[in-house]
């Protein structure tokens, strides 16, 4: 049964990300993509009239995708420390993950020719992270909402530090596979992130 309305769109988009990943934006055509998606090509300028604004969509759709494997750090634990460990955590072990890692490459390579789509790419990935990590600083530690963002953001820095520049220079090999939140303990070094916790939050308490 062919696709049509929202369901093609969602396929394009998903077609599209796994075009972009494998072979670049520049490389990456859209009569390419509507082969792919198997899809003619006025429905698929239908739905999105350029290239950058079917870029546009699939930064849209991977912040949909990455929010809801992220959630909130309050779903972690009910206790707020345990909360902002396993959160810093799941964002390590999802950063690892190829389709996260090598979308992130993607935007630093289109920085400078789209720096907005770039800067959309890393928003979705660090800057989401971010502000929903300070939301639960504030509300779980009394934190104010200033102190709370550069706690936060200095935080996840030193989580994801060596870590992330090693992946994206292809030092570090890539997980393949969505990481199970199931094995969050065994895939990260939760201990380091507690103590990391307790180096960067718990100064600034009480």
């Amino acid at each position: 049964m062919a696709r049509r309305g929202q369901a093609l769109r969602e396929h394009i988009l998903d077609t599209a990300k796994l075009a972009f990943l494998e072979d670049g934006f520049e490389r990456t055509s859209m009569d390419a993509i509507a082969a792919r998606a198997e899809t003619s090509k006025r429905s698929l300028y239908a739905h999105f009239p350029t290239k950058d604004a079917l870029f546009v969509a699939v930064v849209e759709r991977i912040r949909t995708l990455f929010g809801a494997r992220m959630r909130t750090p309050v779903e972690y634990s009910e206790e707020p420390s345990e909360a902002v460990v396993r959160y810093c955590g799941r964002l390590s072990q999802l950063v690892r993950w190829s389709s996260v890692a090598r979308m992130l490459r993607l935007g630093i390579a289109e920085a400078d020719r789209l720096p907005e789509l770039a800067a959309g790419l890393y928003d979705v990935v660090f800057g989401v992270a971010a502000a929903d990590l300070a939301a639960h600083l504030v509300a779980g530690f009394g934190l104010e909402e200033g102190v709370a963002r550069v706690a936060a953001d200095e935080l996840i820095g030193l989580v994801l530090h060596p870590m992330l520049p090693r992946l994206l220079f292809g030092i570090e090999p890539l997980v393949d596979d969505l990481p199970e939140e199931a094995d969050l303990a065994a895939e990260v070094d939760l201990e380091r992130i507690g103590e990391l916790f307790r180096l960067v939050v718990r100064p600034t308490v009480g």
